[in-house]
């Protein structure tokens, strides 16, 4: 596949990124478990250097994802390719690191410029690629402010790009009203994809992250009546955005949207993951999934889907009858 770009940035960037939640390891949020359970920090460094060998060039995390541990991990990562690769880091939610707890959100320039410098400190790092607003809905009033703060830093050549990571066409049209940023992050995947904010991304030229590609897992296919997550995962816990579960099981429904459109997805040789990154490439050209993982063998999965490219007009049609669009 051809590289994409990260908007009106100029930043060329591979197809696809991989995500760095998981590797955070675990950390709460309002209490609640967010992180995805232990992590091998060193089997993580190994997904994403044999990521690196199979043409990834972006990857994506944030000081909340284990409260800085991502951070640090995938910045040993990349240290020997540092300027091959696009590191995109997010900041605005405030963390005890000794807890391992997010306490709160702090959109202030002040702050966002102290989180930076954080985060670099952990990346190793004295400039991120793409530096995103973590916290999605913040008063259309503070939206000013941080980005002007950003396009400072981004003048002390602190990062080279900045975007948000929120929702809604409302808040796309706000961002490119408001500021000079090239890129929105929003979840997006054949489950709960929002194409009035797509399309504005595509009115405004901005690139489109789309994490949670593959609905927390569940467009591997991997899942089943019987899947039950521990409780130090974040498919446990009962969060608005984990819609997928509930009590820590797949949603039946789900499963059963699932089933429906498995043979699609795994067409021409991909697996029912590879597929699903390939559904959002054939949605629009702005699209760019950055999908997560915690071994080695996700990671090249994911990464493998590239060598397929889009799903084709049949392919898509035959996913659109099978959900009954």
């Amino acid at each position: 596949m051809e590289q994409r770009v990260l908007g009106g940035s100029g930043i060329a960037v591979s197809p696809l990124g991989l995500g760095g939640w998981a590797i955070g390891g675990p950390f709460t949020l309002e209490g609640h478990q967010d992180g995805w359970g232990s992590v091998d920090d060193a089997e993580s460094i190994r997904a994403i250097r044999r990521a690196v060998d199979l043409g990834v060039t972006l990857f994506d995390t944030a000081d909340a994802y284990g409260t800085g541990h991502s951070e640090e991990v995938l910045g040993k990562a990349l240290k020997d390719v540092r300027r091959d690769v696009v590191i995109a880091t997010k900041g605005g939610f405030t963390y005890d690191r000794k807890k391992r707890a997010l306490i709160g959100q702090d959109w202030s320039p002040a702050y966002i410029r102290r989180a930076l410098e954080a985060s670099l400190s952990r990346l190793d790092t004295d400039y991120v690629d793409l530096y995103q607003l973590h916290t999605g809905y913040i008063p259309d009033e503070a939206v000013e402010p941080v980005f002007d703060e950003m396009e400072r830093l981004k003048r002390e050549g602190k990062l080279r790009a900045y975007g948000w990571s929120t929702y809604t066409r409302e808040k796309v049209d706000l961002f490119a009203a408001k500021t000079r940023g090239s890129v929105i992050q929003t979840k997006a995947n054949l489950f709960s994809y929002d194409a009035e904010a797509v399309a504005a991304c595509e009115a405004h030229g901005f690139a489109c992250l789309n994490n949670s590609p593959l609905a927390m897992g569940f467009l591997s296919g991997k899942f089943s009546q019987a899947t039950r997550f521990d409780p130090d995962d974040v498919r446990a816990s009962a969060f608005d955005w984990t819609e997928y579960f509930e009590d820590g099981k797949p949603k039946p429904e789900f499963l059963a949207r699932m089933a429906r459109v498995r043979d699609a997805l795994a067409s021409g040789g991909r697996t029912a993951a590879q597929g699903a990154l390939a559904w959002l490439w054939a949605k629009s050209g702005v699209n760019i999934p950055i999908p997560g993982f915690k071994t080695l063998a996700q990671a090249e999965e994911n990464a493998r889907a590239m060598a397929f490219g889009p799903l084709n007009a049949a392919q898509m049609r035959q996913i659109d009858e099978a959900l009954g669009i």
